[in-house]
């Protein structure tokens, strides 16, 4: 069982490449749309059957939250360049400095033996499902060609780059806290 609950976070990645290239042409966006819907349906399935069969492994603890930020960033630069954006690629590149910065404190407090400290928190479950909310509402917008619904997701990006930079920061003092 924990082979193919890897293999559906695994799937996450490959899926994000997918989804880039496609969002190089107007004839990809519905494809892309719908493997996006996929790769978000693994990522329910590959934590629910690790839970429901105690199937929890190291691999996949690491694995899974690094198979979400690959396929968000692949997204989010696959935006940026399809829309001409340096709205969503400033947000992305923000968001990969937040994401190696939060993994560098991780490690810190691994050797320091305060690993709770950057414990997964509820807050950055929600920074995850809004990033992830926000991308299919981009990718739905260009599906129907619909500019309206490409603002909303502008305003969307906004408030994911807010909350994700607050729990960097919460991480950030975590670490940093005196004992």
């Amino acid at each position: 069982m924990t082979a193919l609950i890897n293999i559906l976070t695994l799937s996450r990645i490959l899926l994000a490449a997918i989804i880039f290239v496609l969002l190089m042409s107007p004839d990809g966006y519905f494809l892309a749309l719908v493997l996006f819907f996929i790769a978000g349906v693994t990522d329910y399935f590959d934590g629910y059957l690790a839970r429901k069969y105690n199937a929890v492994s190291q691999l996949g603890e690491i694995l899974d939250p690094i198979a979400d930020k690959i396929l968000i960033l692949f997204v989010l630069f696959g935006l940026a360049i399809n829309l001409s954006s340096y709205l969503i690629g400033f947000i992305g590149a923000v968001i990969i400095t937040r994401e190696i910065w939060v993994g560098a404190l991780r490690d810190l407090n691994a050797r320091n033996g305060k690993s709770d400290a950057t414990k997964v928190t509820f807050l950055a479950k929600i920074k995850t499902t809004v990033q992830l909310s926000t991308l299919s509402i981009y990718l739905l917008g260009l599906t129907i060609n619909n500019m309206l619904i490409i603002v909303i997701a502008d305003i969307l990006l906004f408030i994911s780059l807010f909350i994700t930079f607050y729990t960097g920061l919460i991480y950030t003092l975590n670490t940093f806290k005196p004992k």
